[in-house]
């Protein structure tokens, strides 16, 4: 893989025409059931000439099973938002505190079906960086990066068979941890479909 760090935006945007795959938590089990929409904000930020992504570390909260985890910002479509790129603009500023004025939409990766029944879009961005990010402290517990060359590195991460209730095994991505922090299922199935993507 070439050097990710020297991919420009316009570059990044090319590559993102490309069809990325759906992808999924659980294989045949979608067709099945009816998923809500949803959508992430990925954010390409630029830290000393390296291309890294932002993610945020949910805040906990008891009966929530994605609290803790590793996430891109994002949520639920609402009937108001009227695309799904507004719906991750929205929660990104809900979130993080990002301006949608400050964003640059690049492009989209084809949807994730998430084993919560939400059939997710993942809407890739660019943020100026350093950028005054304002967490809000009831969803987000820290806002951090990962070096996209880290990512890229197919020695940072494994796949793992993970066994779901009343369902057969299925594989799981698990990077290694980065900084305290630890990207695995839906979050980093996305991120590896966007790296597949860069190789354009």
């Amino acid at each position: 893989m070439s050097d990710l760090n020297l991919l420009s935006l316009q570059q990044i945007q090319q590559c993102l025409t490309q069809n990325s795959g759906v992808t999924h938590d659980l294989p045949g089990y979608y067709a099945e059931i009816e998923c809500q929409q949803a959508a992430v904000l990925i954010p390409f930020v630029k830290i000393k000439q390296q291309w890294h992504l932002l993610f945020i570390r949910r805040a906990l909260h008891q009966n929530d099973q994605h609290s803790g985890q590793v996430a891109f910002a994002g949520g639920k479509f609402e009937t108001f938002d009227n695309n799904l790129h507004k719906t991750a603009l929205r929660e990104a500023q809900e979130e993080i505190g990002v301006s949608p004025n400050d964003v640059t939409i690049l492009g989209t990766l084809n949807h994730h079906h998430s084993i919560s029944r939400f059939q997710i879009t993942p809407v890739v961005a660019h943020i100026p960086w350093p950028y005054d990010l304002m967490p809000d402290n009831q969803e987000v517990a820290r806002i951090f990066t990962i070096p996209l060359s880290w990512l890229a590195n197919p020695d940072h991460y494994k796949i793992k068979q993970h066994q779901h209730a009343r369902k057969t095994a299925f594989p799981v991505v698990y990077f290694d941890e980065f900084d305290g922090e630890l990207l695995w299922g839906a979050t980093a199935r996305m991120t590896l479909s966007l790296i597949s993507l860069l190789s354009c």
